[in-house]
């Protein structure tokens, strides 16, 4: 098959995808335009971030005074799910150059990620077959970019007695709220927020660090524990 109609396959199975993903990209860009950041600031943070939950983390850690080390931290931390991406694929993807590799990765996103390891997986053999992911993850490249410009536009129209700050929270609970249906993900999440409640006070707001942290234990255990049973 033609590299042009792989891509084109990835560009079309992806579309059913963005919906939800145009009006996350205009909550980012007007976020963070509410929370005083300059409109190029925050399109450059879709550029090279790229990523909605680590740009509010990065948003909101920033405009609350947290140390560059526990906003890295805490970026880092949300989006490290991205390791695992890319070591699923990366056997599909043996014969790439690094340069493709490299550049393959900056368009892995959730997304992508979920539609390339099914296509893959039935396309083992095919030559090519990275152009999938390489037309689903552009696609969705973007529709992020142009929402989060069409973001900072409104960001910059609407009236700050708004308050649209208070998008934050909730974005993120939108973003979590079906996890709440599986009592480990619940155990995890309540486990966060506790620790969160309990190291508050501590310096440079590492609160966020040990809340993860705590979170990752957590999860471990109960893995392992899941994992003897079976």
């Amino acid at each position: 098959m033609k590299s042009s109609k792989i891509f084109t396959k990835g560009v079309l199975d992806v579309l059913p995808l963005l919906i939800p993903v145009f009006p996350f990209g205009l909550i980012i860009g007007v976020i963070g335009v509410e929370l005083g950041f300059s409109p190029l600031m925050v399109f450059v943070s879709s550029l090279v971030v790229f990523s909605g939950s680590a740009q509010i983390v990065l948003f909101q850690l920033i405009s609350g005074g947290a140390s560059p080390l526990v906003t890295l931290t805490s970026v880092g931390v949300t989006n490290s799910r991205h390791f695992l991406y890319g070591a699923v694929l990366s056997e599909y993807l043996e014969d790439l150059s690094t340069t493709w590799k490299i550049f393959l990765s900056y368009f892995l996103v959730d997304q992508s990620f979920a539609l390339s390891q099914r296509y893959f997986k039935e396309n083992r053999s095919l030559e090519n077959k990275h152009f999938y992911l390489l037309g689903s993850g552009s696609t969705l490249w973007l529709v992020w970019q142009t929402s989060s410009l069409f973001g900072i536009f409104l960001g910059s129209i609407v009236p700050e007695e708004l308050g649209l700050a208070f998008a934050i929270p909730l974005t993120f609970l939108s973003l979590i709220i079906h996890e709440f249906r599986k009592i480990d993900h619940l155990i995890v999440i309540i486990t966060s927020g506790l620790l969160a409640i309990l190291f508050y006070e501590i310096p440079f707001k590492a609160y966020i660090i040990a809340a993860s942290l705590g979170a990752l234990i957590i999860a471990w255990i109960i893995t392992n524990i899941k994992y003897k049973k079976t």
